[in-house]
C-alpha cells in the first residue's frame, strides 16, 4: 500500500515538475531558488495529504499551497541566502537575449503586484484556470478573485506600458 502511494505521488510528481517549478517561479516574481524552495515545501505538505486528494485533484490542492506559501513568503524580508564558493555553470542555448530580456521584464512587473493580484494573475492567465478554481486557491470569493486578476492586469499593462518600445 505505501509503495503504491509512494509510486503514485512519484508519477504525479514527474509529470507536472515543469509547470508546477514555472508556476511557482511566477508566483514568487522570477527568483529560481525561492521557486524551488517553494515548490520543494509545497511538495512535502502535498505528500502528507496524498491519501486524501489523490483521488479528487492534486494539482489545485498543491497550487492552493504554493498560493498562499508565496504570499506568506513574500511578508518575510529575508530568504535564508547564503553565498556559495563557486558559481554553477550555465548551459548556453544560442542567442536566446530577447526572450531572456522580455521575460525578466514581465517577472519584474509581476513582482511590483500585491501578492494576491500576482497569484490571480499566474494562475488565471498563466495557467488559465477558471474564476472558480483561482478563488479557491485564494480562499476567497469569485467576485474579489476576479477583482484582484482585473486590477493585477490594469497594473501590469501600467507598468510594461512605461517602456517605449516592447523587445522584439
Amino acid at each position: 500500500m505505501a509503495q503504491a502511494r509512494a509510486s503514485e505521488f512519484d508519477e504525479f510528481v514527474a509529470s507536472r515538475w515543469s509547470a508546477l517549478m514555472h508556476l511557482a517561479r511566477l508566483l514568487v516574481g522570477g527568483d529560481r531558488h525561492r521557486a524551488e524552495d517553494l515548490l520543494q515545501e509545497s511538495l512535502v505538505k502535498l505528500w502528507f495529504a496524498w491519501p486524501r486528494v489523490v483521488d479528487d485533484a492534486p494539482e489545485p490542492y498543491v497550487r492552493k499551497v504554493m498560493v498562499r506559501a508565496a504570499a506568506r513568503s513574500s511578508r518575510r524580508r529575508w530568504w535564508g541566502e547564503r553565498p556559495v564558493e563557486r558559481m554553477p555553470e550555465v548551459a548556453s542555448a544560442g542567442d536566446v537575449s530577447a526572450d531572456v530580456a522580455e521575460r525578466s521584464r514581465l517577472e519584474a512587473a509581476l513582482v511590483q503586484l500585491s501578492p494576491k493580484q500576482r497569484a490571480a494573475v499566474v494562475l488565471r492567465y498563466y495557467q488559465d484556470l477558471p474564476e472558480g478554481q483561482v478563488a479557491e486557491a485564494l480562499g476567497c470569493p469569485v467576485g474579489t478573485a476576479r477583482s484582484h486578476a482585473a486590477r493585477g492586469v490594469a497594473r501590469l499593462r501600467q507598468l510594461l506600458a512605461d517602456v517605449i518600445e516592447p523587445v522584439q
